[in-house]
């Protein structure tokens, strides 16, 4: 959730809670009954648990309410879940007003197998704040910029400044752009924030881990621990980034020290905390306290006193040219269009990414010399090429479609290139 500067006009809420227990309720032999008169819909305090405090008091902890299987099945502690809401204990078969089925909660999962040590650290990738899984190496600004000229500049323009559907890397000065975070649009002609890598991302080692992982886009993990060095440390230049005070000029060479003492613009533009031991409970109590994201406490009946005001938009923007158009009507088809035959849907949702321009080096839908010139090895070969992947294409083009849809896909791509 993105830290917000201004004061919340959010309408107050009034908390009303409705326990239904029935004429008594029972979570083991020695569980006080609670009648329905000794819970009513009022404002109530939640104990750290998460639960009902009058109803814990009279049931016993919340964790007795839960069964011993499912505890060690499920690991179940009681506490809120993440996002704050309330994990509802099974008492009498139900979870609040719903049965559970009985199977679903005290049968272990037995599929599969026990990652080994060497399985799981091939699959942990992750690199955190704090340094963790971010190897040793380097690389310079300039090895950078080479890099970025030759694997990166046909998708997310030159320096960094974006390329149509590719994101930009920059938009100047982070510390600069950081500022206009906190901008409104409150009037027509105001500007919002300008959110790019250096301005709005709170931590680089996402940046590290993404260039690592998935880019570029039709080679992911191709480039080498020093190449995704200089590849950072490019981009951290171009932002005006500084580590310990120290502007990042061509010959400045990135290493895993000096990653690790970069201080992004936005670090603290984010809450809940959740970095570190305590992040989850950091999480936990943030969002149990609406006073964080709203002006009143939670509620599920009878929240307002009154009718609820509605915020409206103060300086709408009208003056458009041409007009908007707020017809609702499909337009008219035309007798003479034909449908669009089978492959399209399924190039647009897997393949449209790579073919729909010259940029990826495929040759693009609608480009009729590209694609006469692929076709000189025969119809069956584009087919082998697409099913089984070709110098920088993944198979299926990393679709999970089958040989005959990866079929029509092709015959799609081909006659809309005649």
């Amino acid at each position: 959730m993105y830290k917000s500067y201004h004061k919340k006009l959010v309408a107050s809420t009034l908390l009303a809670s409705v326990v239904f227990l029935g004429t008594a309720c029972n979570a083991s032999n020695d569980t006080k009954k609670v009648a329905k008169s000794e819970v009513k819909a009022v404002a109530v305090k939640m104990d750290t648990t998460g639960f009902d405090k009058r109803v814990v008091d009279a049931v016993g902890p919340a964790n007795a309410l839960v069964s011993d299987t499912v505890k060690k099945t499920y690991g179940y502690n009681g506490k809120l879940v993440i996002d704050g809401g309330v994990t509802y204990p099974i008492v009498n078969g139900k979870t609040g007003a719903y049965y559970v089925d009985p199977e679903a909660h005290t049968t272990a999962f037995n599929k599969g197998k026990t990652a080994t040590a060497n399985e799981q650290k091939a699959w942990d990738i992750d690199v955190m704040p704090d340094g963790t899984g971010l190897p040793e190496g380097s690389g310079s600004v300039e090895e950078g910029d080479d890099l970025y000229e030759e694997k990166c500049q046909q998708c997310h323009g030159d320096f960094g400044a974006g390329n149509g559907l590719y994101p930009k890397l920059t938009m100047g000065n982070a510390y600069e752009e950081q500022k206009t975070l906190k901008n409104q649009r409150t009037h027509p002609d105001d500007d919002g924030p300008k959110r790019a890598f250096g301005s709005y991302w709170p931590y680089a080692s996402t940046l590290w881990w993404y260039i690592k992982t998935g880019m570029p886009h039709q080679a992911p993990m191709s480039l080498t621990t020093d190449e995704v060095y200089a590849l950072s440390a490019y981009i951290m230049s171009i932002n005006e980034l500084t580590i310990d005070g120290e502007e990042l000029d061509d010959e400045y060479v990135l290493d895993r020290k000096k990653f690790l003492k970069l201080v992004m613009p936005n670090v603290d533009g984010f809450e809940p905390k959740i970095n570190g031991p305590k992040g989850e409970d950091n999480a936990r109590e943030y969002f149990n306290n609406p006073l964080n994201y709203g002006n009143g406490v939670r509620c599920m009946k009878d929240c307002f006193e009154g009718a609820p005001v509605v915020q409206k938009i103060k300086h709408a923007i009208s003056d458009f040219t041409p007009s908007l158009n707020s017809a609702k009507t499909l337009p008219k088809v035309k007798a003479d269009v034909k449908p669009a035959g089978p492959g399209k849907a399924d190039y647009e949702a897997a393949c449209a990414v790579c073919h729909a321009t010259d940029a990826m080096g495929a040759p693009a839908v609608g480009n009729k010399k590209a694609w006469a010139a692929t076709l000189k090895k025969g119809i069956d070969k584009v087919y082998d090429n697409a099913i089984n992947g070709v110098n920088g294409m993944p198979p299926r083009g990393g679709s999970s479609y089958d040989d005959a849809k990866m079929k029509q896909v092709i015959d799609y791509m081909v006659g809309a290139s005649k």
